[in-house]
C-alpha cells in the first residue's frame, strides 16, 4: 500500500498495523474511524507522530490500520499533507483532516487563491456523545479564531464513501456545536460531516463515521442448571422482529479455551461442562458482520455446595426462600418428642430452639450408634448456619440475627456464597438489633443508653489468621470478650460439639460481635464499647473480605506463623487504614505481639514479650485493646460501612429495589415528626380525643355511673345522640398527607413488608431519643417510690402522650374504615379504605402483631376489627379453626418477653415500657398435627399489666384493666397468669385475677390455667409443688374474703378456673444467665419456657373445638359487650 505526499520528504517512515474490526466476543477495537479527502501528520513534541486511522474493504471484512511510528524523527513543517488513494484495489480509504498550524489545501490552484481570501477556520474533531440503534448524537470543536456568531453546515450519508453519492441528510446549525440525527437504520455505517460558514465561504469538511447500534439481547437468564450442563434463555434485541438475524454464545472459563456457538433461537442448551466451575457466558446479536454489545452473566455448575444443602434438606428453600411464618408452624416436635435421625433434621432442630432463644441451639448431633455413620452425619454448625441464611428471606434472617444476638452467637457481618461466588454484607439482617450497655460517661452517673448497634459509631477491631495455626483464634476471642468469672462461646470453635468437621460452605464467612459494658467496674474487662469481626478462612483466599476490614477496621489482628510473615510483603501498596498487629508463633509453641507496617516497605516491631500460654496471649490481647480503646480509635458505624463494601465488591443485602424503593416513603413520615403528640394530633386525629370521648360515652351506656336519677331510657338516647354528633364530627375529618403516605407503601404485596420495618425501626429509633429520660425516670421511681402513684402516672402519661409506634398508624386506619361509610361510594378514597382490612390481615400473616384492644382508650373497633379477621378467613381459604392461648397478669412480669421465647413471635420489648391494651399473633399449625390440635391455626393473646391498688390512677382505670383480662381470659382455651416475684403486691394481683375469672362465670366460660412466677431461682420439685399448694390456698383466701365472689356463689377457686393442682404452678429461673448486655438468654429460662409451651399445647388437644375464625369474631363481639 502507498502514500503519497506532496511533501515525501517530509514524512516519517513507518509501518502500518491490521486489527480486526470485531471479535468472537462481539467487541470491535474502536468503533470510530475519521475521514478527509487529505490525512495529516502531526507533531506531538519532539518524540512522536501519530496518523489517523483508515478504513478498507477487504473480502468482505473491515480492518482498521494504525501507524506505528519511528522512535526518532526530525521537526516537522507546520503542515504535512497525505494523499492516500489505492486505485489499483479500487479500495477507499477514510482519513480525517486535522489542522495544526495552517489549513490544508486541496490542491495546486486552491493553494494559490487561498492567499488573496481569509482561510476559513474548520470546526474541531468530530466526536459522538451518544449513539443508539436509530439515533447519534455529535459535537464538533470551537473554530479557532473565528470570533462572533458561528453557522456550521452538516451532512451525512450511509455506507462506503462514493464521489457524488446522495447524500441522506444535510443542515445548518446555528450558534450550536452539538447536533442530534433520528431516524437511522439499525447496524449501518455512517459518514458525518462539518464544516464552518462565514458569509458563505465554507471551510475544510472535517469528518467522521460511526456505526449505529446492533440491539443487544435481553433478559439473558438461566432456565436450568446442573454438574455439566446448563439452559439459558434470552429475548430478542428492541426492533429486530423481521430483520435476519442470528446470537452468537462465547462461553469462557479461567484457564480454558474460549467456544464460540453460533445459534438462530433465543434459547440454548450448552452440554459437556465440568462440575464445580464457574463459566462466564456472553450472548451478542450478530447483524451481518456486526455485533452488539454482549449480555452475560455467570454461573457455577453445581457441585459441593448443593451437595451439602441436599444433606441438610434445604436444597428446595436455596431458590424459594424460608420464611419466619414457615418456621414459627406448630409441628410434630411441639406434640412430642422427636430425635435426630439424619443431617436432614438439623436445620429445624437448630431453628426450633433459636427461635426460643436456648443458647445451646448450634450444638445438634445425629443420635447414632454407628461410629462410621455419626461421622458421615456430622455437619459443621457453621455450613448450617451459613446454609441457613442463603435459603431464608429477608425478614427471616433478621429475626435469626436478633436472636443469635440475644444468646450471644456471632453474627453474619460478610456471607460468603460458594454457589455464585459473591459476598454480601448483611446489613439490612442486622438492622433490629437494639442492645442497652452503660459506657464510662454515663456509667457514673449510673444511667444506661439503648441503642440501635447498625448506628452506633463505636471501634471495629477484627482477627483473621494466615495459614493454619495450633491456636484457636475464635476460642481465644471468647476468653478475651467474657466478662471476670464468665467465658461464653460467642464464636463456634473447635473445641465444641462439630467444630473440629471440616466447614465446607462457611470459608470466608465473616461473622462480628460487640463487646457492651454493663457500668460496674468489678465486671467490665472494657470500659467502652467495641465491635469484633472474625474471619473464617486464610485471608490468601479471601482478599475482598481482608481487604474490606482493613478498610474499616481500627486495627486488625493477624494470626500467623513466623515462618509465613515473608508473605505480606505481597501486601505492600495495599489500601489499609488500620493499625495491623501480629500474633505471631514458632510452631504453635509461644506467640508474640508485633506491630507491622507494609509502607513503604514490610517492617514489623514486638509489642509484648513472648507469651507461652494461651491465658498470657489473651490478657497480652486484653492489655493492647484497653490500650487503643484509651487513644480514641477511629469509630465506625455498620451502616457507613455499606459504602466500602459496595467498592469492595462487596453486595449490600438491602440495596435490592424492594428494600430501597418504600425507604423514601418511610423516610417522607418520618421526617415530618417533630414532636410525637402534635403529630398525632395532627397527621391522625381520628384516634384522638373525639374517639376518646365515644369510647367513654359507649361504657356510660351500659355502665350509666352519671346517670343519677334521669330515667334510664332518656339518659341512654342523650347519650346516643352525643354519639352521633361525635362520630359525624369525626367523619369529617380528612385523611392527612402522612396517611396518604402509608397507604402508599403497604399497597404493594412485594414492599408492604419492606416498608413496615422501615417505619417501624425508624419509629422506634424517634421514640428512643424521645422517651430516654422518661424512661429511665418511670423505672427508678416504680422500683424505688412505688407508693409515690401521682408522680408514676404523671410520667405514664408523658410516655403514652409521646410514644408514636406502628400500632398508631393502624389504630387510624381502624378509625378511618369505621368513618368510610359516609364518603361516597365509588370514590378513590372510599376504594382505598375498603382495601385496609385485607392489608392488615396480610400484615398479621407476615408476623407483625394486631392490637385487638386499643390501650389508650381501653375499647375495641368492633367494626374494622370484624373486617379484619373476615379478610384473613377469606386469606386462610376458610380454614381458620383456631385455638387461644391468652396472658395476664402483674404489669413488668415478662408476659411478653415469655410469649415471645415459647412461640418465637415478636410482642414489643423495651426499657421501661409495658404492653397496653391487648394484642393478638397467628401461628399456623402444620398440616401434619391438624387433625390432632383440631385446629388450623393457633392465636396468642398478649394484654396490658394489671396493677395493683396502690399505684392505678383512678377507679376506672382498675375496672378497664380488669375487663381487658376478662376479655382476654374469656376468648381462650388456655391461660397463664403471670405473677411477679414481688410478694408484697402479689395478694392484689390475685385478687384482680380472680375479678378476671369470676366475670366469666355469667357468660359460662371456665378456661384452663397456669401460674407463672418469674425471676424465681432453682427448687426441687418437692419445693415447687409446696409451693402449688400455698398458692391454691392463698387463692381460696382470696374468695373467702371478697363478698361479690361470694355473692356469685363462688367458694373456691376451682369454680372460675380449671388446673391440675400438680403442675399448674410454673417457677420461670431468671432470663439472664449472668450480667446483661454481655450475658446471654439463659438456657434454664428457655427449656422451662419449652416444657410449658409443650404443656399448653397438650391442654388444647384437650380442649373442644371452638370454631373458625368467623366464631372468634362473634365471640369478641358478645363477650365484650357481656363485661
Amino acid at each position: 500500500m502507498n502514500f503519497r505526499s506532496k511533501t515525501p520528504q517530509s514524512v516519517p517512515s513507518g509501518s502500518v498495523s491490521e486489527c480486526p474490526e470485531w471479535s468472537m466476543d462481539g467487541q470491535p477495537p474502536f468503533k470510530e474511524g475519521e475521514r478527509g479527502e487529505e490525512s495529516v501528520f502531526h507533531t506531538k513534541g519532539l518524540s512522536g507522530v501519530s496518523a489517523d486511522s483508515t478504513y478498507k474493504k477487504e473480502e468482505g471484512k473491515r480492518s482498521y490500520l494504525k501507524f506505528q511510528a519511528p522512535k526518532h524523527i526530525e521537526v516537522m513543517q507546520t503542515q504535512k499533507l497525505i494523499n492516500v488513494c489505492d486505485k489499483a484495489e479500487g479500495n477507499s480509504f477514510y482519513r480525517s483532516t486535522h489542522c495544526l498550524n495552517a489549513t490544508i489545501s486541496r490542491g495546486k490552484e486552491r493553494q494559490n487563491s487561498a492567499q488573496s481570501e481569509t482561510v476559513v477556520p474548520p470546526p474541531g474533531k468530530i466526536e459522538f456523545q451518544s449513539v443508539t440503534t436509530d439515533s447519534v448524537i455529535l459535537s464538533w470543536g470551537v473554530p479557532k479564531g473565528l470570533k462572533g456568531p458561528k453557522i456550521f453546515r452538516v451532512k451525512w450519508t450511509k455506507g462506503e464513501w462514493i464521489h457524488g453519492r446522495e447524500l441522506e441528510g444535510y443542515s445548518v446549525v446555528k450558534d450550536a456545536h452539538q447536533f442530534e440525527i433520528n431516524d437511522l437504520e439499525l447496524g449501518q455505517r455512517y459518514i458525518f460531516s462539518v464544516a464552518t460558514d462565514n458569509d458563505g465561504n465554507l471551510s475544510e469538511w472535517v469528518e467522521n463515521f460511526v456505526f449505529t447500534a446492533v440491539p443487544a439481547p435481553r433478559l439473558l437468564t438461566k432456565t436450568h442448571s446442573e454438574a455439566s450442563a446448563v439452559t439459558l434463555k434470552w429475548t430478542k434485541g428492541e426492533n429486530m422482529e423481521g430483520i435476519k438475524h442470528q446470537f452468537i454464545i462465547a462461553l469462557k472459563s479461567q484457564g480454558k479455551e474460549p467456544l464460540a456457538i453460533q445459534t438462530k433461537e433465543c434459547f440454548k442448551t450448552i452440554s459437556n461442562l465440568e462440575p464445580g466451575t464457574e463459566y462466564t457466558i456472553e450472548v451478542s446479536t450478530m447483524l451481518i458482520d456486526r455485533c452488539s454489545e454482549p449480555v452475560s452473566t455467570m454461573i457455577l455448575t453445581e457441585a459441593c455446595f448443593r451437595k451439602v444443602l441436599s444433606k441438610m434438606g434445604l436444597e428446595d428453600y436455596y431458590d424459594d426462600k424460608l420464611t419466619l411464618s414457615t418456621v414459627l408452624e406448630i409441628n410434630q416436635s411441639d406434640t412430642s418428642e422427636s430425635k435426630l435421625e439424619s443431617p436432614k433434621s438439623y436445620p429445624e432442630a437448630f431453628l426450633r430452639k433459636l427461635m426460643m432463644l436456648n443458647a445451646n441451639a448450634r450444638s445438634v448431633k445425629c443420635v447414632s450408634k454407628d461410629v462410621d455413620t455419626d461421622k458421615q452425619n456430622t455437619i459443621n454448625p457453621l455450613d448450617l448456619i451459613t446454609a441457613l441464611f442463603l435459603c431464608s428471606d429477608g425478614f427471616l434472617q433478621q429475626d435469626l440475627v436478633v436472636k443469635m444476638a440475644l444468646c450471644q452467637f456471632a453474627v453474619p457481618l460478610l456471607m460468603p456464597n460458594h454457589d455464585t461466588r459473591e459476598i454480601t454484607m448483611m446489613l439490612w439482617a442486622m438492622r433490629e438489633i437494639v442492645r442497652t450497655f452503660s459506657p464510662s460517661k454515663l456509667a457514673f452517673r449510673n444511667l444506661s443508653c439503648e441503642e440501635r448497634l447498625v448506628h452506633t459509631d463505636i471501634p471495629l477491631l477484627s482477627f483473621v489468621r494466615l495459614g493454619r495455626t495450633s491456636l484457636s483464634k475464635s476460642q481465644v476471642l471468647n476468653k478475651l470478650l467474657s466478662n471476670t468469672k464468665e467465658c461464653y462461646d460467642i464464636f463456634y470453635n473447635r473445641n465444641m460439639e462439630g467444630g473440629d468437621v471440616p466447614r465446607k460452605i462457611s470459608e470466608g464467612l465473616v461473622e462480628m460481635t460487640w463487646y457492651l459494658p454493663c457500668g460496674k467496674k468489678n465486671t467490665d474487662k472494657f470500659t467502652e464499647p467495641l465491635a469484633v469481626a472474625n474471619l473464617r478462612g486464610d485471608i490468601r483466599d479471601f482478599d475482598k473480605q481482608f481487604s474490606f476490614l482493613c478498610q474499616t477496621s481500627a486495627a486488625v489482628y493477624i494470626f500467623c506463623d513466623e515462618s509465613e510473615i515473608d508473605y505480606f510483603k505481597h501486601l505492600e501498596g495495599m489500601v489499609v487504614e488500620a493499625r495491623l498487629l501480629l500474633i505471631s508463633s514458632i510452631q504453635g509453641k509461644s506467640f508474640t505481639l508485633k506491630t507491622m507496617a507494609i509502607t513503604p516497605s514490610l517492617k514489623t516491631t514486638t509489642v509484648s514479650q513472648r507469651k507461652n500460654t494461651e491465658s498470657e496471649l489473651v490478657k497480652a490481647l486484653q492489655e493492647s485493646v484497653a490500650k487503643m480503646l484509651g487513644n480514641c480509635p477511629v469509630k465506625v458505624s455498620l451502616a457507613n460501612l455499606a459504602d466500602t463494601a459496595r467498592r469492595c465488591d462487596i453486595l449490600v443485602d438491602e440495596d435490592i429495589d424492594e428494600c430501597q424503593g418504600v425507604r423514601k416513603n418511610a423516610d417522607n413520615i418520618i421526617q415530618h415528626i417533630a414532636d410525637p403528640s402534635k403529630f398525632k394530633e395532627k397527621q391522625l386525629p381520628s384516634q384522638g380525643h373525639i374517639w376518646k370521648e365515644l369510647s367513654l360515652l359507649e361504657t356510660e351506656y351500659w355502665r350509666l355511673r352519671n346517670a343519677g336519677n334521669e330515667n334510664i331510657e332518656d339518659y341512654r338516647k342523650s347519650l346516643k345522640i352525643t354519639e352521633k354528633d361525635l362520630k359525624t364530627h369525626q367523619q369529617r375529618l380528612e385523611i392527612k398527607a402522612a396517611m396518604l403516605i402509608f397507604f402508599h407503601g403497604v399497597a404493594s404485596e412485594v414492599q408492604r413488608y419492606y416498608f413496615l420495618k422501615w417505619l417501624e425501626m425508624d419509629l422506634d429509633n424517634l421514640s428512643r431519643n424521645e422517651l430516654s429520660d422518661l424512661k429511665d425516670k418511670y423505672k427508678e421511681l416504680r422500683e424505688k417510690c412505688p407508693e409515690d402513684t401521682e408522680k408514676i402516672a404523671e410520667i405514664d402519661q408523658k410516655i403514652s402522650a409521646r410514644s408514636l409506634r406502628l400500632e398508631h398508624f393502624f389504630r387510624e386506619c381502624g378509625q378511618l374504615f369505621q368513618c368510610a361509610n359516609h364518603l361516597p361510594e365509588f370514590s378513590s378514597q372510599s376504594k382505598t379504605l375498603e382495601q385496609l382490612p385485607e392489608l392488615c390481615a396480610q400484615m398479621l400473616l407476615d408476623g407483625f402483631p394486631l392490637e385487638l384492644v386499643d390501650g389508650d382508650v381501653a375499647n375495641i373497633p368492633l367494626k374494622w376489627i370484624t373486617e379484619v379477621l373476615r379478610e384473613l378467613h377469606k386469606s386462610m381459604h376458610s380454614k381458620s379453626k383456631l385455638k387461644v392461648i391468652t396472658i395476664i397478669g402483674a404489669e413488668n412480669s415478662g408476659k411478653s418477653t415469655l410469649l415471645n421465647t415459647m412461640f418465637g413471635v415478636r410482642f414489643a420489648v423495651s426499657k421501661g415500657t409495658c404492653t397496653r391494651g391487648a394484642f393478638i399473633h397467628l401461628i399456623n399449625v402444620n398440616e401434619h398435627v391438624r387433625r390432632k390440635l383440631e385446629c388450623d391455626c393457633i392465636m396468642i393473646i398478649d394484654t396490658e399489666g394489671l396493677k395493683p391498688h396502690q399505684i392505678v390512677q383512678d377507679d376506672h382505670s382498675h375496672e378497664r384493666d380488669i375487663e381487658v383480662a376478662s376479655l382476654a381470659v374469656a376468648l381462650s382455651d388456655a391461660t397463664i397468669v403471670s405473677v411477679s416475684s414481688d410478694n408484697s403486691k402479689e395478694k392484689d394481683l390475685l385478687e384482680m385475677v380472680l375479678h378476671a375469672f369470676t366475670r366469666l362465670k355469667n357468660v359460662g366460660k371456665k378456661p384452663l390455667c397456669h401460674f407463672v412466677h418469674t425471676n424465681m431461682s432453682e427448687s426441687p420439685d418437692v419445693e415447687r409443688k409446696k409451693r402449688g399448694k400455698e398458692l391454691v390456698k392463698q387463692l381460696n383466701e382470696v374468695i373467702r374474703k371478697d363478698t361479690r365472689m361470694r355473692k356469685a356463689n363462688i367458694t373456691k377457686c376451682s369454680d372460675v378456673m380449671e388446673f391440675d393442682r400438680d403442675t399448674f404452678s410454673w417457677y420461670m429461673p431468671p432470663v439472664w444467665n449472668g450480667t446483661p448486655p454481655m450475658a446471654p438468654f439463659s438456657v434454664d429460662y428457655s427449656e422451662t419456657a419449652h416444657a410449658l409451651k409443650k404443656r399448653l399445647i397438650g391442654d388444647l388437644k384437650k380442649c373442644q373445638g371452638r370454631g373458625d375464625l368467623m366464631q372468634f369474631i362473634s365471640d369478641v363481639d358478645r363477650f365484650w359487650k357481656g363485661l
